[in-house]
């Protein structure tokens, strides 16, 4: 499994949650040559790509390539795995696109985002994550941690991208005296 950086692992959880899978705008903390730094390295690791936009459309740049075109970042299948999201078929930009393709609206409500039809694939680690909070015990981020194998700032990105804004699940935690927090999806 690649190894992430913590601003790794938040440009690509936050490229997850958006439309088309864009990494930009990187986090106001990253800056200058610190982000081209984090991107060329994440660009050299499979994990984002450069795609050509036009950027006279008003389309989010990384950088300039001459006459209104620009190129924006991706996150790749390799990129979201890494961060244990299983990639979606559908939101995969060609990877010989010249123009990314147009976005989406955001969902107007958490409403629109639950009624999605993304289901796991059985087997993956995503679909044990799901059956261990669902288990009426629930899981910690420890727990969960030792089962897949992910680290605890993964684990926490797949439940705030993949299962609450992907699938639209109700991921609920509480502490547990004894225990530690406990994070759960109710019993349908």
């Amino acid at each position: 499994m690649t190894q992430l950086s913590d601003t790794q692992a938040i440009i690509l959880s936050a490229a997850a949650q958006r439309p088309e899978r864009i990494a930009l705008p990187l986090p106001d903390s990253l800056r200058g040559g610190a982000a081209a730094k984090v991107v060329s390295t994440m660009i050299a690791k499979g994990l984002l790509q450069e795609v050509e936009v036009n950027a006279r459309r008003g389309e989010l740049v990384w950088r300039e390539t001459g006459d209104g075109h620009g190129t924006t970042l991706v996150a790749t299948d390799a990129g979201l795995a890494a961060i244990g999201i299983e990639p979606d078929e559908a939101e995969t930009a060609p990877a010989n696109a010249t123009e990314a393709p147009p976005q989406d609206p955001a969902p107007d409500s958490d409403a629109e985002a639950a009624n999605s039809t993304r289901t796991p694939r059985a087997g993956t680690k995503q679909a044990a994550l799901i059956a261990m909070l669902r288990a009426p015990e629930g899981a910690t981020i420890e727990e969960i941690t030792v089962a897949t194998g992910w680290q605890a700032h993964t684990v926490r990105g797949a439940i705030a991208g993949a299962l609450k804004k992907k699938l639209g699940l109700d991921v609920s935690s509480e502490k547990v005296e004894g225990r530690g927090r406990i994070y759960r999806i109710p019993a349908i």
